[in-house]
């Protein structure tokens, strides 16, 4: 198992020296998720050690361009690379004419295979190995929607059991797939194994979306572009505060929280601080304020009922 987020940029509408433009590299197994890729993106992914080939699908959530600027590239770089498998593109159907734009913003040998899944509403899709990804509406003035993969419940199977039960080799399988064999079943061998879920919020008020998105995910990854101080001009552009996300990360049972899309009028030697106080006086769970470059495991999965 495989599963770590990468953070590939940490600034909002205005990069600077030290935070590059959004963008933000799930590895969950063998599906490699890139959120929100602004400008920078595919630089700041070779400093991670990350390559076109790694993307399987990738996620945006509107189209500003902090969020967007850095598609063009990387979608002519899956073609330069030649990647083998196809790439699925994720974005709010009611700006699909911008995602077009930005696909063919200059002329190239468009050879990769890229399928595309608009959504105007709330959708679910079916991925590989029973994973379902989850796009919902978020409110930032303007259509943008945030993303939600979960992992299906399953169990683990405990070899002294098995052993004591005298079931060895295809005998297991069997009993996996019809949940008894003879006078054992599954229950008796085995324990619950939750799955894990993720969730991406960018540029959105509170609203009945982020918190379904987020509801008791074990990892969320939330924009917190502004402190309290400035909470009424966050309000006013579609923004939450850091107290305002944890609030929400607290409100909703999520397990762990990542910070990120800071706004440059706060100095990078106090931001953290000031930032992670905001935030641990609504979330007593772990708290990471992104930086670039940063690798965030993913939390130890729960144990079992």
């Amino acid at each position: 198992m495989n599963r770590e987020l990468t953070v590939l940029g940490t600034a909002s509408q205005v990069p600077t020296r030290y935070r590059n433009h959004n963008g933000y590299f799930l590895r969950f197994d063998e599906q490699g998720f890139l959120f929100d890729p602004g400008e920078g993106t595919q630089r700041q992914m070779q400093f991670a050690g990350l390559s076109a080939t790694d993307i399987t699908r990738i996620c945006v959530t509107h189209f500003h361009g902090d969020h967007a600027l850095g598609l063009p590239g990387v979608l002519q770089r899956i073609s330069l690379d030649d990647v083998p498998h196809e790439v699925t593109c994720y974005f709010p159907g009611q700006h699909e004419h911008y995602f077009e734009r930005l696909r063919f913003a200059t002329p190239y040998f468009a050879r990769a295979k890229i399928a595309t899944q608009p959504a105007t509403t709330e959708r679910e899709y079916d991925l590989d190995r029973g994973l379902r990804l989850t796009v919902a509406p978020l409110d930032h003035g303007i259509p943008c929607q945030g993303y939600r993969i979960d992992e299906p419940d399953s169990v683990r199977m405990l070899p002294g059991k098995l052993a004591a039960a005298g079931i060895e080799g295809p005998d297991i399988s069997r009993l996996q797939k019809q949940g008894w064999l003879g006078d054992v079943t599954l229950a008796d061998v085995s324990e619950p194994k939750p799955g894990q879920s993720f969730a991406f919020l960018m540029d959105t008020r509170r609203c009945e979306g982020a918190e379904r998105l987020a509801a008791n995910v074990d990892l969320l990854v939330v924009e917190a572009t502004f402190l309290e101080t400035e909470a009424e001009l966050a309000e006013s552009f579609g923004h939450l505060t850091a107290r305002r996300a944890a609030r929400l990360a607290a409100d909703v049972g999520v397990r762990e929280l990542v910070l990120t899309h800071f706004s440059q009028r706060y100095p990078i030697d106090e931001a953290r601080s000031r930032y992670l106080a905001e935030a641990e006086a609504e979330f007593d769970g772990q708290i990471h304020i992104a930086e670039d470059l940063a690798r965030i495991p993913f939390p130890k999965r729960q144990s079992g009922g």
